[in-house]
């Protein structure tokens, strides 16, 4: 068996087939959504991507007879490890040929930069934070992955867990198959709590996008107590990307989330019909909620109850660096 050699990516080039060797992995996946090469470069430059005004990462290249046959990013945050009160690091952007001596090769080159930093438990996969894409698809692989979600072979499962990762946690994907009957069910209950709360539901005002991030930013980080968010907002290009892609027929409700005083105000169900009444009934869209975590039971049942389909299932692993 030829050696396998796993190098730090250091030059254009082998940022440039890093990002490239997709292609390889998912040619004969008719469910693979490609993404936009111009995207993957800025998502991986350390002199502009925001994540790297705090944290850190490493990105490496298996060969094998000269070949690339997988990838990996390494990650550090030291925000999330004082904010959480642990010390891990994160993996990302695996991808690899379905041969574990070039899985265990990758986790060990991973594993390797993380205790450099001291880690001492390696998660993923998670591209950088939990802010971005993470997960690994566990079931649901016919389906096509909506924007900022995670798509993989299946054997990926089998290669992670063969390098000695366990589940840390599930999410769950949820598919509005029937947009009317989720607001035929939703609106008596929406009813009676604006009945009681006569609150005011408006879109964004996409012609102040500053204010406007200013106020999404301060809900987000009162409604996520696990995290702050520094900014938000999509990148200028891919918000134009989406704006005049007019065959688009399927919406993904990413981040839905409530100040803790009003959780039990009925605002959140409120929200939800607001979104399926005039995002997917009107314009006649389909949609996506995700993701929930396994043990967010209230959320869960809420979704079964108003006709949501659970359709795919993401897991991050987990794994000490000894």
């Amino acid at each position: 068996m030829s050696e396998i050699e796993v190098s730090e990516v250091r030059l254009r080039r082998d940022r440039d087939a890093f990002i490239k060797f997709q292609w390889r992995i998912y040619k004969n996946d008719h469910a693979w959504v490609p993404p936009l090469i111009i995207e993957r470069k800025a998502f991986l430059n350390r002199k502009r991507h925001p994540f790297y005004k705090h944290g850190d990462a490493a990105l490496f290249l298996a060969r094998q007879n000269g070949e690339i046959v997988g990838r990996i990013m390494a990650s550090d945050d030291p925000n999330y490890n004082s904010l959480h009160q642990s010390n891990v690091g994160c993996f990302g952007l695996f991808e690899c040929v379905d041969n574990p001596n070039v899985a265990t090769a990758l986790f060990q080159a991973a594993a390797g930069w993380l205790r450099k930093k001291d880690r001492t438990e390696m998660m993923g996969p998670i591209d950088y934070s939990t802010n971005y894409v993470c997960g690994l698809l566990i079931d649901g692989f016919q389906f096509a992955p909506t924007i900022l979600t995670a798509h993989n072979p299946p054997y990926y499962r089998e290669l992670i867990e063969s390098s000695g990762f366990a589940k840390a946690k599930d999410w769950y994907a949820w598919w509005f198959a029937d947009p009317a009957k989720a607001a035929t069910r939703l609106r008596p209950l929406a009813e009676r709590f604006r009945k009681r709360w006569p609150v005011t539901i408006r879109a964004g005002n996409l012609k102040n996008v500053r204010e406007e991030s200013r106020r999404l930013r301060q809900i987000y980080n009162q409604a996520w107590e696990n995290g702050r968010l520094t900014t938000f907002g999509l990148p200028i290009g891919l918000a134009k990307l989406l704006y005049y892609k007019g065959r688009t027929r399927t919406a993904r409700l990413i981040a839905l989330g409530v100040i803790e005083k009003y959780r039990r105000s009925g605002i959140a169900e409120m929200l939800v019909l607001r979104i399926v009444e005039d995002a997917m009934i009107k314009r006649g869209f389909t949609g996506e909620l995700s993701m929930t975590l396994e043990d967010n039971f209230r959320i869960n049942r809420f979704l079964e109850a108003i006709g949501a389909e659970r359709y795919k299932t993401y897991r991050i692993f987990k794994r000490t660096l000894t």
